[in-house]
């Protein structure tokens, strides 16, 4: 059975940027000298064709798909881990080199990997076929995951930096926003034994993998190909559900701070590393 014309169209923009991806890290990979870095960029590569192949092979034969689990190393970061404010950032501007900086590796890394995620994100929206649907979306995840990454090294390194506010006018402003009131929740309340939407659990946090409540994926020749209901390997960070609530109710009560990414003023540390500076 065909694919649709939107669908097909999407595919092919996401392959093709899916080349440019494998091409370019390909490059990146000869010439960065930090060795964090260029593990780093091994392990990204090795998954950026394993997604490759994956959205390859479906569409040739319609049956072939699993989930892919994320290969990244940021699962034990801690908010306090990350440094925030700004400490006397370089002046950028365009440069013509023969050859990239490990920092212009980093970058054009991080940028990649946004794109990717919300090319993947975008095109999830316009497919219908759904085996080829979470395909997509598990790509976008694991950019989302990998993204993150790039980001804790460069911040690691002093070359993201995070400008801040007070922490009064932060949370000033987020706390205009207050908890939904008891008698809208007790409304629209789940009451037992009623039926939920079959994508009800279908949950994804960005360093704590994806959690599919879903039916069984079916190819198009009838086959069921995919148990769904279990949870992808988890990488780090926040666990859905339960915690969620419970951290946004510390938020509301004041126990955890609203600005930035992450983290609180009090813990900043100075960013290490005089080399050049990504900014918000």
């Amino acid at each position: 059975m065909p694919f649709g014309a939107h669908e097909a169209m999407e595919v092919h923009e996401i392959l093709t940027e899916k080349i440019n991806m494998i091409n370019h890290f390909n490059l990146y990979a000869q010439q960065a000298k930090n060795p964090q870095l260029k593990e780093m960029i091994h392990r990204h590569l090795q998954e950026e064709i394993k997604s490759y192949d994956m959205v390859v092979s479906y569409t040739h034969d319609y049956q072939n798909f699993a989930p892919m689990s994320s290969n990244t190393n940021a699962g034990s970061v801690r908010p306090d881990q990350i440094q925030y404010g700004l400490d006397n950032p370089s002046m950028l501007a365009p440069e013509v080199n023969t050859t990239f900086n490990d920092y212009e590796i980093a970058s054009a890394l991080l940028i990649c990997h946004k794109n990717g995620a919300a090319n993947g994100v975008k095109a999830t929206l316009e497919i219908a076929d759904p085996n080829l649907r979470q395909v997509l979306l598990n790509g976008a995840v694991n950019c989302v995951n990998q993204a993150y990454e790039v980001f804790l090294f460069m911040n690691q390194q002093g070359q993201y930096q995070i400008p801040t506010m007070r922490d009064h006018t932060a949370k000033t402003y987020l706390h205009t926003f207050q908890p939904v009131s008891e008698s809208l929740k007790a409304q629209y309340m789940v009451n037992p034994g009623q039926t939920q939407g079959t994508d009800q659990g279908m949950m994804f946090n960005t360093m704590g993998g994806t959690q599919m409540n879903q039916p069984s994926h079916v190819s198009r020749s009838g086959q069921n190909m995919m148990p769904m209901g279990k949870t992808m390997p988890s990488v780090g960070g926040m666990q859905a559900g339960g915690n969620m609530q419970q951290q946004k109710n510390m938020a509301f009560n004041g126990q955890m701070p609203l600005y930035g990414q992450m983290g609180n003023q009090s813990n900043t540390q100075q960013p290490q590393g005089n080399s050049q500076y990504y900014n918000h």
